[in-house]
């Protein structure tokens, strides 16, 4: 017995203890938290790390890198005499045949990204997960997702400039946007704009970015400068419509609506029009003055991704940006009636037209997917197509038909030997309104063991981790890697974008 209790204590606690009392029991529930935490280890990762273009891109480490990777493109043989004709006499000679030439070079830059991991969740964690090793997974994917984005749609050279004044019309009954004089202003996004930018946050114009070391630096967030305003009356019942000139480079738009020296951030759009039926939202939103130069590339720390290489006028991919069509509606994908679509067809003809090549992949958002199977399953493709039964279907069995398919594949004729398939897959990154068709590797008569990849991830130094030295305690680590996205054959690419849906 402690002796600083009472006897008289203890006694009053065994008797309670012992009498059967419901007094203790009846303050006790599982509301109380006073039962076994079952804690399931380790942690669920639950967000996606998909990379396509990161898997199947060769990645090549090269020996002695330096700044930038260099390389010579043959990029034609031109015979002599007429081109297309070898006659030559008995007993002559031929003249001899020219070549095109050109260098290329790509400078190599840095990747990567920082966690830390204090001393007291290090301790904390022993027994759930080895917290040192899922923080470096953990950096690892976050690396690729961003390198994902930079493979597909880094730009350190491809500049938007300044959108065209956007044209205005009001027309209709029955939307309740209220009557005014509106202005409206548009800026056009990269992808990575696109991605940056959302109507909550505003378009993302620059960061500055205070890094772990406390050094800064600055990153354009994709946005282009803005244009010059329009004005249109609008009186109650009409929808006032906006389009501007598409801009090569662009693929997506960013509209700033209201009285003149008002205009708020009210849509961003995947196609170079809007349409403003609603009453505007206004408030916080972002203003128009907040865009006040063209923030669309990153010359000093970014390579040019696969996108943007392809959109660069002087690069030989073919383009197709559809025209605006009608205001505020845009022009969608067409059926050519014989189970296709006539916009792919084309990039795939003039692609065997020009080069000789046809796409073994083709990537589209999951929009695009989706108007790409409306428009091949058609009803005038209704007789090309057919359904299997099994063979084993028994007396009186119903026969299974399974809804909601998509086109997998697309046949394209124009190739040697017949033609071939080309599988149509979902890129995570790339948005509504653009395909790409992408070469991987050219076709044989293109002397594929010198250029056995249309492109090439080069590598300076690859992944790597630096575990700083301790300043705190708390562990600091960062995942690197130097590279450069090497392409060999950009006319190896085709793009379609500002594809309304529909």
């Amino acid at each position: 017995m402690h002796p600083n209790i009472p006897a008289e204590t203890i006694q009053l606690v065994k008797d309670a203890l012992s009498s059967g009392r419901t007094e203790l029991a009846k303050s006790i529930s599982i509301a109380t938290g006073l039962t076994w935490y079952d804690l399931m280890a380790p942690a669920k990762n639950l967000y996606p790390t998909i990379t396509p273009l990161r898997n199947a891109i060769p990645r090549v480490h090269r020996q002695n890198p330096g700044t930038a990777a260099n390389w010579k493109v043959v990029q034609a043989l031109t015979g002599s005499g007429w081109d297309a004709m070898g006659w030559v006499p008995e007993g002559q000679r031929s003249a001899r045949m020219s070549y095109t030439v050109a260098p290329a070079a790509a400078a190599y830059v840095t990747i990567g990204e920082e966690d830390q991991l204090s001393f007291e969740a290090e301790a904390a964690g022993v027994g759930f997960e080895d917290v040192n090793a899922t923080l470096t997974m953990r950096l690892l994917q976050k690396t690729m997702r961003k390198e994902e984005m930079g493979l597909l749609a880094g730009n350190a050279t491809l500049l938007l400039g300044t959108p065209v004044t956007p044209t205005l019309s009001a027309s209709g009954a029955g939307a309740t946007l209220p009557a005014l004089t509106y202005s409206v202003i548009v800026v056009a996004l990269t992808l990575e704009g696109f991605r940056n930018s959302n109507l909550a946050a505003g378009v993302a114009t620059s960061k500055n970015i205070t890094g772990a070391d406390g050094n800064t630096f600055t990153l354009n967030g994709g946005s282009s400068q803005k244009s010059a305003a329009a004005t249109q009356a609008v009186t109650l019942g009409q929808t006032l419509f906006a389009t501007t000139t598409p801009i090569q480079g662009a693929v997506a738009y960013a509209w700033f609506t209201g009285a003149a020296g008002s205009e708020k951030l009210e849509q961003i759009t995947t196609i170079a029009s809007a349409a403003f039926a609603a009453p505007l939202v206004g408030g916080a939103r972002q203003a128009a003055t907040a865009v006040t130069a063209d923030c669309s590339a990153n010359p000093n720390y970014a390579f040019d991704g696969l996108l943007t290489q392809a959109l660069k006028p002087s690069n030989l991919a073919y383009i197709n940006i559809l025209a605006n069509g009608v205001a505020g509606t845009g022009t969608p994908l067409t059926s050519s009636g014989r189970g296709s679509v006539n916009e792919i067809d084309v990039m795939l003809q003039q692609m065997w037209e020009l080069y000789k090549i046809s796409p073994t992949v083709i990537y589209v958002n999951s929009q695009e997917q989706k108007n790409i199977t409306t428009k091949v399953l058609s009803n005038a493709s209704g007789p090309l197509l057919r359904y299997d039964l099994p063979a084993t279907l028994q007396q009186g069995e119903a026969y299974g038909i399974t809804a909601g398919g998509v086109i997998s594949y697309y046949y394209n004729p124009f190739a040697v030997d017949g033609g071939q398939k080309i599988p149509i897959k979902i890129h995570p990154d790339l948005p509504p309104g653009t395909i790409i068709g992408y070469a991987e590797r050219l076709p044989e008569y293109y002397q594929s063991n010198e250029v056995p990849n249309v492109a090439e991830i080069l590598t300076r130094r690859e992944y790597y981790r630096i575990d700083w030295p301790l300043r705190t305690r708390q562990r600091e680590y960062g995942v690197y890697a130097e590279e450069v996205l090497a392409v060999y054959a950009t006319f190896a690419m085709g793009v379609i974008s500002n594809i309304a849906n529909g």
